[in-house]
């Protein structure tokens, strides 16, 4: 397997990956040892003992049942760019994404251009666009949501909006070629910069060919996989004894997507950290008169971390070992 200036950066980026995950096992023990402060060692362990085993796994299916949901877009996106390859090797590759997640952005994700490169031969330029939509719609697709939630709550609604605006501000950067033609005049004449501007010519070329109609129909997507990490969850707490009904499933949206976009603002890989104490205290603010406690809520993040990352990383880097073939020439007509 050959190992370009591209596969390294790859490797350390998984190195983040592991970092990143290392990071939330030690989060965990924070949370548990606040927990224990907060309610006594036995109380909570007793509680993380309780845990509906159905109900989590239950959560489990949700969090992979939203990256198959979201395929469909991806499919569109890559037929769009003049990619075509078998349905499975697509899904494969598609799979493998999610391992990158946890990196600054999710812009690890740009592992399945390389995957894309080697399998077929196409520049990675020619392709990064699919990642980049994929990834905007996704961003939109927890907009879209928090700002309904907050809107059926009635609380919260213009700090949402002061997120968005703040968080679509990269994208401008992405989409827009204005400020990339005044940073290409002002580097093009360095032999370091040549390359790269090379890949984000081919870029901003490619990308024309998704119009706003693919992004409308990428969202009939993408709006379901966010809701169905929502229901993730909405199970997870469930597991814990607490009496949740349908009415209160906006509610759970809200906590879910806002204390995630909390997070994101902040810049931290995963938000690890910042979304774990938003949702610990938005669960406990709205679902304290449903019996929760601030141990049940502990334990809520700790498992809908377990489930939204950890699970949702090892079943994506499944797929990305797999996809390595694609890497190796010999590999490609397997």
């Amino acid at each position: 397997m050959e190992r370009s200036g591209l596969g390294r950066r790859i490797a350390r980026a998984r190195a983040v990956v592991l970092t990143i995950l290392g990071l939330s096992a030690i989060m965990f023990v924070v949370i548990a040892a606040l927990a224990m402060i907060n309610e006594g060692p036995e109380k909570f362990f007793a509680t993380l003992t309780s845990v509906n085993i159905i109900y989590f796994a239950a959560a489990l299916i949700c969090v992979f049942a939203s990256t198959v949901v979201g395929f469909p877009k991806w499919s569109m996106f890559v037929s769009k760019l003049g990619v075509h390859i078998s349905v499975f090797k697509n899904f494969a590759i598609y799979q493998s994404m999610f391992s990158m997640d946890i990196t600054p952005g999710r812009w690890g994700r740009g592992v399945v251009s390389y995957t894309l490169n080697r399998l077929t031969g196409v520049k990675f330029g020619k392709t990064f666009p699919a990642v980049v939509a994929d990834i905007f719609t996704d961003f939109l697709g927890f907009i879209t949501l928090s700002f309904i939630a907050a809107f059926l709550v009635h609380t919260y609604t213009i700090i949402s909006v002061v997120i968005a605006a703040l968080l679509l501000i990269p994208f401008v950067f992405i989409y827009a070629r204005t400020p990339y033609e005044w940073i290409k005049r002002k580097l093009q004449h360095k032999r370091l910069w040549k390359k790269i501007f090379g890949v984000g010519d081919l870029y901003f070329k490619s990308s024309r060919s998704l119009d706003v109609g693919t992004y409308a129909y990428a969202m009939l997507f993408t709006i379901p996989s966010v809701a169905l990490l929502g229901l993730a969850l909405y199970f997870v707490i469930a597991s814990f004894g607490i009496p949740l009904t349908p009415d209160l499933f906006p509610t759970i949206i809200f906590i879910y997507t806002s204390s995630l976009l909390l997070g994101m603002v902040t810049g931290v890989p995963g938000a690890l950290g910042v979304s774990d104490a938003v949702m610990i205290g938005y669960l406990v603010a709205f679902l304290t008169p449903y019996g929760l406690t601030f141990g049940i809520a502990a334990a809520v993040v700790i498992l809908f971390r377990i489930a939204s990352m950890w699970f949702a990383e090892g079943v994506s880097s499944v797929f990305l070992v797999y996809t390595f073939k694609y890497w190796d020439p010999k590999g490609r007509r397997s």
